[in-house]
């Protein structure tokens, strides 16, 4: 985590201020995103600045990028960090209703956090959607850790493994959080993120949605005189 640590310290510099709606900061952002990545390290602050500037700037918009993001806050649950940076991304990179599975695209309706999807209607998306196809697949992914479709998961993961490419530790972060929950861990979150148990050995996870608090920021700006 060498170069991660050196780096950190840059960032935050440049995320004081004005200098985090700066454009021109976005090559360092990025490499910092990559470097998380191969570096097994996190932070969710950094990423949500490079989200923003995405949001000011769409000409600027990185797929990759954007899909490391996601994957980093993936390792992160059940925190809400996910959800933060899906609602983040402009629905032009993922338009709802589609949903990428097994290769080919298909149109699915979303009901009680199950997809359904029609076997014999395939589209054959524009150039733009394809290239954006990963992040569909995240947000896919996504869905089914948060509603603890685990077996799915893996497997959907399993056909699109190039998705994991120049991330480390993903796997073992998710199954951090899917088995290695001890009896009185598990109590805990289910108190604190308001899951429920209609039944002995179900556990039924809250929307995630609902868990993140409005928070008011108030940011005050130095700009030079000079």
């Amino acid at each position: 985590m060498a170069l991660f640590e050196q780096m950190r310290a840059n960032v935050g510099k440049l995320l004081r201020g004005i200098g985090r709606y700066n454009p021109e900061n976005l090559a360092t952002l990025e490499r910092y995103v990559e470097t998380q990545a191969k570096e097994n390290a996190y932070d969710l602050e950094a990423n949500l600045a490079v989200l923003k500037l995405y949001q000011f700037n769409p000409a600027f918009f990185q797929t990759g990028v954007t899909a490391q993001i996601l994957l980093k806050a993936l390792t992160n649950l059940p925190h809400t960090d996910f959800t933060l940076c899906k609602c983040m991304i402009d629905q032009a990179h993922h338009p709802p209703g589609f949903m990428d599975f097994g290769g080919r695209y298909f149109w699915g309706r979303h009901f009680s956090s199950t997809f359904f999807f029609g076997p014999n209607f395939c589209l054959d998306l524009p150039k733009t959607q394809q290239e954006e196809r990963p992040i569909r697949q995240i947000l896919y992914l996504g869905e089914l850790l948060e509603t603890c479709h685990f077996q799915s998961f893996w497997q959907a993961l399993d056909e699109n493994m190039e998705l994991l490419e120049g991330i480390t530790g993903f796997e073992d972060s998710v199954r951090k959080c899917e088995g290695a929950l001890g009896e009185s861990q598990l109590r805990a979150w289910m108190s604190k993120y308001g899951w429920t148990e209609p039944e002995p050995g179900r556990i039924l996870i809250s929307n995630q949605e609902e868990n993140i608090k409005p928070k008011n920021i108030v940011e005050k700006i130095d700009f030079d005189s000079g």
